[in-house]
Formats: C-alpha cells, structure tokens, sequence
C-alpha cells in the first residue's frame, strides 16, 4: 500500500485516485490473510479521518471505498486508470 500511495504522491495526476486506491488494496490483498486484513484497517481509517475531517464528502469516500474494495478481491486496478496516467503505474 505504501508503494501505490508514494506512486501516487509522484504521480500528481488528475482523477487517479481510485486507481491507486485500488491498486494499493490489490497489492496488499496478493500477500494473503495478513495483507488482507492490513488494507482493511488502513482504507477504513483512513477513509474515516479524511472523509470526515477533509470536507471531502461521503460520496468522494464512498468511491474510494467502491475501489478498495474492488482492489482488495483481486479485482484489476486498471479499471479505474484515467487515460494518460504514466505507464510507470
């Protein structure tokens, strides 16, 4: 998760915020129970903090949530890549 979230931070680019949120949960998920559970608490707290403190609003939260987890049951991430994001990611 840590990986998707400095991708991210690097990435800097326009409506990929889902794509990396489900990109982090997918690869937390691969590492088996232990991983599983780990995107869990991380996505929920933060989607907690942020979705309350942030004004960022519960639909932008419900979204993210959506592509966790999507990400998490092994779904591809690249359903929420924005076109022109670096392929790098």
């Amino acid at each position: 998760m840590w990986r998707a979230y400095r991708d991210m931070r690097e990435a800097n680019y326009k409506n990929s915020d889902k794509y990396f949120h489900a990109r982090g949960n997918y690869d937390a998920a691969r590492r088996g129970p232990g991983g599983i559970w780990a995107s869990e608490v991380i996505s929920n707290g933060r989607e907690f903090f942020q979705g309350g403190s942030s004004g960022r609003g519960v639909e932008d939260s419900r979204a993210d949530q959506e592509a966790n987890r999507h990400g998490r049951s092994g779904g591809d991430p690249n359903r929420y890549r924005p076109a022109g994001l670096d392929k790098k990611y």
